[in-house]
């Protein structure tokens, strides 16, 4: 009975929206310039994705883990691991990631050809780092998904007292140790400390005598954001439409007779309402009070 209310909870939960008429990246773009351990940021559709985005406050849901073609992994071990659990060829360009409903699995980056897209590059990642971290990704796949973990985030971020002790976080609840199940952003979090990167460290300055030193921060507590936020991570973008190519952002397809569906109006302006819409907007933000008719009070 619990297996089966589990199927149902999580088939709602990774119901998708519909996609984009049109994207909102490259996607040719951003599989050319792919490198392996490249973070790639998805902004997501499903329901689990919505309630990610807002316990983060980040239009980012997931994060994958780029781990390139067969060729590119050196350890032969290793690549049979993967042949074992992809039915791909050996040019595919391949992902590692946790996603509910499926746990941790290797896919070709081509689910992901229709979404909005980023690239995370770990600045300076020497190769045999980069090889240790795509080791320890495919050494995670099949760990389930852990579903808790994202309501354990969300009750971490409420203040302690706010809360009865039996609803509190249990993030730190156990000890350290090799986890059963994970979530994407932890996973690969794990991958990067197993080298000491940095994603989001605690920095601390000795007051005696000014040295610096870091402090990993928890991977349960690392979201697909902290890879856009992260000093230590080149960000990457590649737009459907770069106006870098035009001569000017002014000359963009602004203007054209294709319409709005219900849904946009309500969140675009059409080429002819815009500059009205907006004069009328202010008009009516700075509209001044009557004025007072003149002569002396009685």
């Amino acid at each position: 009975m619990l297996g089966k209310t589990t199927r149902l909870i999580t088939k709602g939960l990774t119901h998708q929206r519909k996609q984009r008429r049109a994207p909102m990246c490259d996607f040719e773009r951003i599989r050319y310039e792919l490198k392996p351990c490249d973070i790639i940021l998805v902004e997501g559709r499903s329901r689990v994705s919505e309630v990610i985005k807002l316990i983060t406050q980040s239009p980012w849901s997931h994060a994958a883990l780029y781990i390139g073609r067969l060729h590119d992994i050196e350890d032969p071990e290793i690549r049979e691991q993967v042949t074992q659990h992809c039915d791909c060829s050996p040019d595919s360009q391949l992902l590692v990631e946790s996603e509910l409903g499926m746990g941790t699995v290797i896919r070709p980056i081509t689910v992901y050809e229709k979404e909005h897209l980023r690239i995370c590059r770990p600045r300076g990642l020497k190769y045999q780092d980069a090889q240790q971290i795509i080791n320890y990704a495919i050494s995670r796949v099949g760990v389930e998904y852990d579903v808790r973990q994202i309501f354990d985030l969300a009750r971490f971020l409420f203040p302690w007292r706010l809360l009865p002790r039996r609803w509190r976080s249990s993030l730190f609840a156990k000890g350290a140790g090799r986890t059963t199940k994970t979530v994407c952003s932890t996973m690969i979090a794990e991958a990067f400390n197993n080298v000491q990167f940095p994603i989001l460290p605690l920095v601390k300055t000795n007051t005696a005598d000014g040295r610096v030193q870091l402090f990993r921060r928890n991977p349960k507590l690392c979201a697909p954001r902290d890879f856009d936020y992260s000093p230590y991570f080149k960000i990457i973008k590649y737009p459907f439409i770069d106006y870098s190519h035009h001569a000017s952002y002014r000359l963009l397809p602004w203007h054209g007779n294709i319409p709005l569906d219900n849904e946009e109006a309500d969140l675009y302006l059409s080429p002819g309402e815009s500059e009205n819409s907006l004069v009328a907007i202010a008009d009516n933000e700075i509209a001044l009070p009557p004025k007072k008719p003149k002569g002396n009070p009685h």
